[in-house]
């Protein structure tokens, strides 16, 4: 155990949407939010002195991104990824789900399909209908409990249209880092069928071994010259709240595209302190990282082994990768409305509903695992009260 995880930071009255949006987002404030990604952790000291630092000179006016975050930037995909970049080919974002949504504004046109592998990231399918494209599902599929592509479904799915592929490395909420054959494989088909791949690695450096993450750009000049990668600090160091992103892409009428979009948009300038914790964590926060991944993964045990024993009928997925863990109820035999309705108001946890991330995900609940060991003991205990109660 390590007492910067194991230590208990209340949160509530900090405005914070996970902990004070509890009786807005489940109509009631007792629960115990595991559903949105952000973690009960302080970040790295690396980065709250930096923090100190930038707000003690205190002038807060516009800025920009300078060398030292390019470099920042270069040097911790070189190191943590193997992925070898050149500072032009970054671009800045308030987020990934914002560099999304201007990206899908850039690159596709009204009517234009845009394909995602669901159950996956709910604001995918938003956006995407937002701007009137058309949504092209490629359903994952599960094989002996584990998911994988459909590589048929997904040749289908280009050959038809598609005009992007939304692709989520590592997969929110399956949990799965996609293998470097795996990726191959969707990236032929959509070079075959010229689709541009936006390949979302926000999760990237949370995974566990002997997984390793491939960035999807770093597997071929092809796939590179195809593609758009969006990433950030945030879900890494627990750093949501700074809003600061970045888009990569080696081709350079991706990048014009998307920058001139953001400009039209008035969405280019950077906040001054996400670019600070951005150069401070990517430039000292490995050690730190290397630590909260043992943790991470000592609750993700923690909660497979509890639930087997406790409440085996609660099946919890393998998770590769990310702090977000796929629990599968169906046995339970509940609609998904009374699945919800009795987490929150027989056990007092407030999950993420597996039909968020598309029909393909009814009778699942995403639960949050980037917490302290003991909070995640009082929900198992939770659980299973819950599902003795039921008598089934």
């Amino acid at each position: 155990m390590d007492s910067r995880f194991d230590n208990v930071i209340g949160r509530e009255e900090t405005a914070s949407i996970k902990w004070d949006g509890r009786m807005q987002k489940f109509g009631r404030d007792d629960v115990i939010p595991m559903w949105v990604a952000d973690m009960d952790f302080a970040s790295p000291e690396c980065v709250i002195e930096a923090l100190h630092k930038r707000v003690g000179h205190g002038v807060f006016g516009y800025t920009v991104r300078d060398d030292a975050f390019n470099e920042a930037v270069v040097g911790w995909l070189l190191r943590r990824h193997q992925w070898t970049i050149q500072p032009e080919w970054v671009s800045q974002a308030s987020g990934v789900v914002p560099a999304l949504n201007y990206l899908i504004q850039a690159l596709t046109e009204p009517g234009d399909g845009i394909i995602i592998q669901p159950p996956v990231y709910h604001p995918f399918a938003r956006l995407i209908k937002s701007h009137h494209r058309q949504l092209l599902t490629n359903p994952l599929q599960e094989q002996a409990g584990k998911y994988v592509m459909d590589y048929d479904d997904l040749e289908e799915k280009a050959a038809a249209g598609g005009k992007l592929l939304i692709l989520c490395s590592p997969h929110n909420p399956v949990g799965r880092v996609w293998t470097r054959e795996e990726l191959e494989r969707a990236g032929d088909i959509c070079l075959r069928h010229g689709v541009t791949v936006i390949a979302d690695e926000i999760h990237c450096d949370l995974v566990y071994a002997p997984h390793r993450h491939t960035p999807f750009a770093s597997i071929s000049k092809e796939f590179s010259m195809n593609s758009i990668t969006t990433l950030a600090p945030s879900k890494t160091f627990n750093v949501a709240g700074l809003n600061t992103a970045l888009v990569v892409t080696e081709r350079e009428d991706l990048r014009t595209r998307y920058r001139d979009m953001i400009q039209l948009q008035t969405a280019g300038s950077i906040n001054v302190l996400g670019a600070e914790a951005l150069k401070a964590a990517y430039r000292g926060g490995d050690a730190w990282l290397d630590d909260l991944l043992r943790y991470l993964a000592g609750n993700i045990a923690y909660l497979k082994s509890q639930l087997q024993s406790l409440a085996p009928r609660v099946r919890v997925r393998d998770t590769e990768g990310t702090y977000l863990v796929w629990l599968d109820f169906r046995e339970l035999g509940m609609t998904p409305v009374q699945l919800q309705e009795w987490l929150v108001q027989e056990v007092g946890l407030g999950l993420e509903a597996g039909e968020t991330y598309g029909d393909e995900g009814a009778g699942f609940q995403r639960i949050n695992v980037g917490c302290p060991r003991s909070v995640l003991e009082e929900a198992v205990q939770r659980l299973h009260k819950g599902v003795k109660s039921l008598g089934r």
